[in-house]
Order: C-alpha cells, then sequence, then structure tokens
C-alpha cells in the first residue's frame, strides 16, 4: 500500500479506490465500517464513502493484524488500546520479521524433504521438521487455537512417505498447469486461469489448520491474497511458475474477488 503518491494530487480516496489500492473488496470494507472496526473519514449525501491518508493507516494495521489470524474483535481492541501508530507499526514489523524467518525454515525443510523423495535418500527428521516442530506450539496454539495446531500436526506426522510424495506430485501438477497456461498466454481472467484458481485454493484447502477454515471470509481472502503476493516477490516460490508467478497472482486475485466463498 503506497497512499502518499495518491494523497499528493488527491486528498481523499474513494471506496473503489481504497479497495484496488489495498487488495480488499468494497464488500469487506462496508463491512468494517458497519462493525465500527474502520470508518471513513466522511460519507457523501449521495451515500459514497470517501478516506483520507490517517484512515489508510489504520486499513493498513487492520489487514496487518488479521494476516496474523487475530479476530476481527481482538484487532477492535489492540487499536483501541494502542493510540502510537508509529510505535504500533514497529511492533508489526518485528512480527512479520519472526514470521519471515519461521517462514525461510519451513520451506527450507520442505525443499530437502521434495529432494528426499526424489532422490531416495533417507530424510533426515531434524532437517525435514525444522520449523513445524513443537517449540512453534505455543505461537500457533495462540494465534490460531489448540484446534488449528493439532489438526495441522496430525496432518502431515500421520502422512506416510508414499502419501507425502502424492501430495507433493499434487503441487508439481498444479504448478506445471500454471506454466503451460502462462506460456499459452492466457489472460487471469479466462476461464482456463480461473479454473486453476480454484482449483489452487482448493489445494491449500487440503491442509487444515489455514486461515482457510476461518468462518470469517475476510482472513481467507487474506490468506489466499498474501500467498498470491509471495509467489511474486520471494524468488523461491517464483521460480516454481517459471516466469509466469504474475499470472498467478492475478488470477488468484480475480477468483477471491469474484468468488462466493470469500
Amino acid at each position: 500500500m503506497e497512499p502518499s503518491s495518491h494523497f499528493a494530487t488527491n486528498p481523499e480516496l474513494s471506496i473503489a479506490q481504497v479497495s484496488r489500492i489495498a487488495g480488499i473488496s468494497s464488500r469487506t470494507l462496508r463491512h468494517y465500517d458497519h462493525i465500527g472496526l474502520f470508518t471513513p473519514h466522511h460519507v457523501a449525501v449521495n451515500g459514497y464513502r470517501y478516506y483520507e491518508q490517517r484512515q489508510l493507516v489504520q486499513l493498513q494495521r487492520i489487514l496487518l493484524l488479521r494476516d496474523m489470524g487475530l479476530s476481527l474483535e481482538s484487532i477492535a481492541q489492540i487499536l483501541n488500546e494502542q493510540r502510537d501508530e508509529v510505535e504500533a507499526l514497529g511492533e508489526h514489523v518485528k512480527v512479520l520479521e519472526e514470521q519471515r524467518h519461521r517462514l525461510n525454515r519451513q520451506i527450507t525443510a520442505l525443499n530437502n524433504t521434495i529432494k528426499s523423495l526424489e532422490t531416495g535418500v533417507s530424510m533426515n527428521p531434524e532437517e525435514s521438521f525444522d520449523g513445524f516442530n513443537e517449540q512453534y506450539k505455543n505461537e500457533i496454539t495462540e494465534r490460531w487455537g489448540a484446534k488449528a495446531y493439532n489438526d495441522s500436526n496430525r496432518w502431515w506426522r500421520g502422512k506416510n512417505k508414499s502419501e507425502q510424495a502424492e501430495f507433493i506430485a499434487q503441487v508439481k501438477e498444479l504448478n506445471s498447469a500454471w506454466i503451460t497456461a502462462g506460456k499459452n498466454q492466457v489472460a487471469p481472467e479466462s476461464a482456463t486461469a480461473q479454473r486453476l484458481a480454484a482449483r489452487h485454493v482448493q489445494w491449500l484447502n487440503t491442509a487444515p489448520g489455514t486461515p482457510l477454515a476461518s468462518e470469517d471470509p475476510a482472513q481467507r481472502s487474506a490468506y489466499v491474497l498474501a500467498l498470491a503476493d509471495m509467489y511474486v516477490s520471494d524468488q523461491r516460490f517464483t521460480k516454481n511458475y517459471g516466469g509466469y508467478a504474475e499470472l498467478v497472482r492475478d488470477a488468484l486475485t480475480l477468483y477471491v474477488q469474484n468468488s462466493a466463498e470469500f
């Protein structure tokens, strides 16, 4: 989100502009207004909502906290209790750095597992579960609840070698389908790309304990959109799509915006 360039020439943004810039639907913004979480600077006589820079700073914090898995009620409480925006954003940066470190370790662990399955070399248990083990139990439980941790932990550890190989094969097949679509210059809004996006979300949904299991559509959409952005911004994910990561991101973004499940 980069509000400064917009506000340099336009002191106010419409709800449609905020929706586009922040990657969040107008319906969700209106819902946040309805529950008192995020209100516009003012509402015109025609009912149109308008926002200034202060509101965009607040929305950025809301989206950060939501991406961390917090409920809307918890977010509202945090925003009410913490007024210093610079200090609060600094704390968010620290949390995100910790999350990035953990994700990097998990990615390395999964790559080690893939290598073991491809080569037939026995897995190193210490390497394969680095980033997934018990030391994160308390953090996961605090953010998403004990059920989320137990479901994910039981799901992964309950897979035998054949099932793990099948899961990884699904990933490769999906990645290959995206690459083929990219080579064929398929547009993100096309039926082909949208079918792939639906399949991608379905695949993401196979792992229990993620925000996709949330009853809050905003949390589900935020999770998919965050992953979609990461496919482009993080080279370790980008390389999986053979130079067509932007197609994956754009197709998933359109799917989330138009699908009834979000």
